[in-house]
């Protein structure tokens, strides 16, 4: 039975630390603000956007949240990310995705001030993470980086697999693991033999966003398996896309679904936004 890697208590002992490190940014006058912007009524963008306010206030981080109708317009979403920028009590800003169809979602996250990106979408961003000199990187492959460490496994000279190339986990996670020394392999909907593949996994990390797809006969032994997905069945239960009750059997660590990738990323969206909080030196509101 792998041993099972838990964001919920990784991600608890982060926040404990956050919350020392804003009282002390506190004392020195700089207040950490978030502002979450959400357009239309996604349902699972709702509970996103909740759980990230909810973890605000936990932290005593000042947050704000503009909730936008899902016919705004991309010049009215623009201005006010334009506002935000220059608004001092705000350090951070993050815009909800997936936007509708008629934002383009590329122009929206360029008008972010990068300082300001939390999210690491911005290019200039994108570009620090490719050089290793970055100051935010994209929530979720942080997350999964933690969650590596707190397995007692390092990617220096491991063979790592990422199942997916989103700008969102798959493209940042492979590069994260190439700043570790891992040997990195990123594998797609085009992947020939894709078994053969991810069979050859030190650390697996699966996000394609089909329930269950990776299973026990694709993963080596021993091997670290990360499960981003999370997929909801017909009968309401959520799982992720990994096969978990099969491959718990042929791994030495895994993450469960839900409870395991998902609070790590809220922790560090919120690891960020204190971190913005010291660059951009935050007033209070």
């Amino acid at each position: 039975m792998a041993k099972l890697l838990s964001g919920k208590e990784v991600s608890e002992r982060i926040k404990e630390e956050l919350r020392g490190d804003v009282s002390e940014l506190k004392k020195q006058g700089i207040f950490p603000g978030l502002a979450v912007i959400i357009v239309g009524d996604d349902p699972a963008s709702r509970v996103y956007v909740n759980n990230k306010k909810k973890a605000c206030e936990q932290l005593g981080i000042y947050s704000e949240e503009y909730a936008l109708s899902g016919d705004t317009k991309e010049d009215e979403l623009i201005r006010l990310i334009e506002n935000l920028n220059k608004d001092e009590a705000i350090s951070a800003i993050l815009v909800q995705l997936p936007l509708p169809k008629h934002i383009d979602e590329k122009r929206i996250i360029e008008a972010i001030n990068p300082k300001k990106d939390v999210d690491a979408f911005h290019p200039v961003n994108v570009g620090r993470i490719m050089t290793g000199g970055y100051d935010f990187v994209p929530c979720t492959p942080a997350g999964i980086m933690e969650l590596i460490k707190e397995s007692g496994i390092s990617p220096n000279g491991k063979e790592c697999v990422v199942v997916g190339r989103s700008n969102i986990v798959g493209k940042p996670m492979a590069m994260l693991l190439l700043h570790e020394n891992g040997t990195v392999t990123i594998c797609h909907s085009r992947t020939k033999n894709l078994a053969e593949k991810t069979k050859n996994a030190d650390i697996l990390v699966v996000a394609v966003g089909k329930p269950k797809f990776v299973t026990a006969d694709m993963v080596k032994e021993g091997a670290v398996v990360i499960d981003v997905g999370i997929n909801r069945t017909e009968d309401k239960k959520l799982v992720g896309d990994v096969d978990f009750e099969g491959v718990k059997d042929v791994a030495s660590a895994i993450t469960p679904v839900p409870g395991g990738v998902g609070p790590m990323t809220i922790a560090m969206l919120m690891k960020n936004t204190v971190k913005a909080a010291a660059i951009n030196k935050t007033k209070s509101k």
